[in-house]
């Protein structure tokens, strides 16, 4: 079963890229006392991904902000040395924090795991987005399977 609205997000840690390397980050560091834009993705530099999904957050980084958001994260299955190179690639800059799931666990903690061994890229997560306030899951957008719509920027805009 997966996480909905109203649900606390579980305990996890996360590793993100800090100034002296890979640090890691539990989900107290991140959501604790914060409006939390949260996204993920099914793989750093994969086309939809990289082409819409980081992009559109970024791009209306601003305009969240001025909704009530105090943060906007991404997270994806990948190491955090991907995750870092495909931030730095993407421009992500200081506007979107890049998480790195390295082994699943927090896509598999929520039920929002995805078997893309078909694909050849192992379990991955689900594409989805969430709005999360102090650490409880207020609006959950997950997506059908090869869809980019109710995970976007622009609609989490539209649902603020």
């Amino acid at each position: 079963m997966s996480i909905k609205s109203g649900d606390k997000l579980p305990n996890a840690t996360f590793m993100s890229m800090g100034p002296d390397g890979p640090a890691p980050m539990n989900t107290d560091d991140i959501f604790k006392g914060q409006k939390v834009a949260f996204f993920a993705v099914p793989g750093a530099f994969t086309p939809t991904c990289s082409a819409k999904h980081l992009p559109g957050f970024k791009e209306h980084a601003a305009a969240l902000k001025a909704k009530g958001i105090d943060k906007i994260a991404c997270t994806s299955v990948n190491d955090v040395f991907v995750m870092d190179a495909w931030g730095k690639d993407q421009g992500a800059g200081e506007e979107v924090l890049m998480l790195a799931d390295g082994n699943g666990e927090f896509a598999k903690s929520i039920g929002l795991e995805l078997d893309a061994t078909g694909f050849g890229m192992g379990a991955r997560s689900q594409r989805y987005a969430m709005v999360v306030n102090d650490g409880t899951v207020e609006q959950l957008f997950v997506e059908e399977g090869g869809e980019f719509k109710v995970s976007s920027a622009e609609y989490m805009l539209e649902q603020l």
